[in-house]
């Protein structure tokens, strides 16, 4: 039987809570459940019951005498406190495959092929975090992040494919070790479809030996993250944890004497760092994401002295960096003005429902493209010496940022939720 793995993380709810937590949900109209949910019906998910098929999505589903399926997304939630969790998934279905994803739209497999009508079982690490970090205290969620699957006070896995799902078993994992994700919109976990960041793509190529947890904000700068969003991570953070920071693009846009990139930008840098060794957290920096913005065949640098800025911190304060500056300026130019295009979220009207107008976007990315920024920086790690380089997958492949993949190389399957306004930043 293979296996594979992934992880969710929670952080507020007491850590004996979590540890008394264990969900097993089966499926079937014939199910006869021993020390388990046994779910006969597609019972829509309701707060009174904790659990069931969500978002509209119940009468997708297709149920059998042992187990479920759906040929368009289905999204099955449960109510669970916060912390880290194992899922593990029993599935069957030769000739099937199935595109996993959980919360807002975290991958944790893309169209993996099952191809056995055996069970066969999958497990994941994956984060689920609540916007509480003390009884009074909390994040402050903008109004667009209220109720995003992310912050909903639920762990909502998305299945994507034709196969079976015959179990679901969700317990608490919560020493595993944890990767924070700092940063605006180019990071983040986007709710809904087109919009993408690579935040949301690197778990498919990390093991179940670590798990993501990525509280980066759309519209986010490290002045306005300086607060109740890094405190939130500073909560949950444990001993070698590693924490990932890239900010830039909100923060050029903050005017007035020392501000700017040598400024407010390099001191609170600095202070992210401090902060994060004290808790005995591993910082990584990495700098912001160009925009595409090209003159002729080169791109435009629109980010002024901020990358250097990081840069030199990064040397000052010995910690390690990914330059995704200079790698997306490499992968931009060689797919050059027409053919980036497809890495951002450049769609003509009516591509999707109610779209009367074109999307052109420069700065938030496509499926493809984020996914395509998720392979760089997982390059960079790999070319490193650095610890979190061994929680890489032995199967992620390799890529090159000067030779990036062609956008026909990438098909995951869409979400059915979508929203047409851009996120916050650019």
């Amino acid at each position: 039987m293979k296996t594979f793995i992934l992880g969710f993380l929670f952080s507020f709810a007491a850590l004996q809570a979590q540890n008394t937590i264990d969900y097993r949900f089966v499926f079937g109209t014939e199910t006869d459940a021993e020390k388990a949910t046994g779910v006969t019906t597609a019972l829509p998910y309701q707060p009174d019951t904790g659990y069931g098929f969500d978002f509209g999505t119940a009468y997708r589903v297709t149920q059998h005498s042992a187990g479920f399926s759906a040929t368009a997304p289905v999204y099955f939630s449960v109510d669970v406190p916060e912390g880290i969790y194992t899922v593990s998934l029993v599935l069957s279905g030769k000739n099937t495959e199935m595109t996993l994803k959980a919360e807002s739209k975290r991958l944790f497999a893309a169209r993996e092929p099952i191809n056995t009508d055996d069970t066969i079982t999958k497990t994941f690490t994956v984060a689920v975090f609540y916007p509480e970090i003390t009884e009074d205290y909390k994040v402050g969620l903008k109004d667009r992040e209220q109720g995003t699957l992310d912050w909903d006070h639920k762990l909502t896995l998305e299945f994507l494919g034709n196969s079976v799902i015959h179990e679901i078993h969700i317990e608490p994992s919560p020493k595993t070790r944890t990767l924070f994700l700092a940063g605006d919109s180019t990071v983040t976990n986007q709710d809904v479809e087109p919009w993408a960041s690579w935040g949301q793509f690197i778990s498919a190529y990390l093991t179940d030996e670590i798990v993501v947890s990525n509280q980066a904000s759309s519209g986010a700068s490290l002045a306005s993250f300086n607060g109740s969003r890094f405190d939130k991570i500073l909560s949950q953070l444990k001993p070698d944890d590693f924490v990932i920071i890239e900010f830039g693009h909100n923060d050029e846009k903050i005017k007035g004497e020392g501000n700017g990139a040598w400024g407010l930008y390099t001191n609170l840098l600095t202070d992210f760092i401090r902060r994060i060794r004290e808790k005995q957290g591993i910082p990584i920096l990495i700098t912001p994401t160009q925009r595409r913005a090209f003159e002729g065949a080169k791109l435009k640098e629109t980010h002024g002295d901020f990358p250097d800025a990081m840069r030199k911190v990064a040397q000052q304060e010995e910690v390690a960096l990914i330059d995704l500056t200079r790698m997306s300026t490499a992968m931009y130019e060689a797919w050059g003005p027409e053919a980036s295009r497809k890495a951002f979220v450049q769609y003509p009207a009516n591509y999707f429902p109610a779209q009367r107008e074109a999307l052109e976007d420069n700065t938030h990315f496509s499926n493809f493209g984020a996914n395509e920024l998720a392979l760089a920086v997982i390059h960079a790690l790999r070319q490193s010496d650095h610890p979190l380089k061994n929680y890489i997958r032995s199967n992620a492949p390799e890529y090159k940022p000067g030779q990036p993949n062609d956008a026909g190389s990438y098909r995951i399957p869409l979400s059915s939720r979508f929203e047409l306004q851009k996120p916050d930043g650019n």
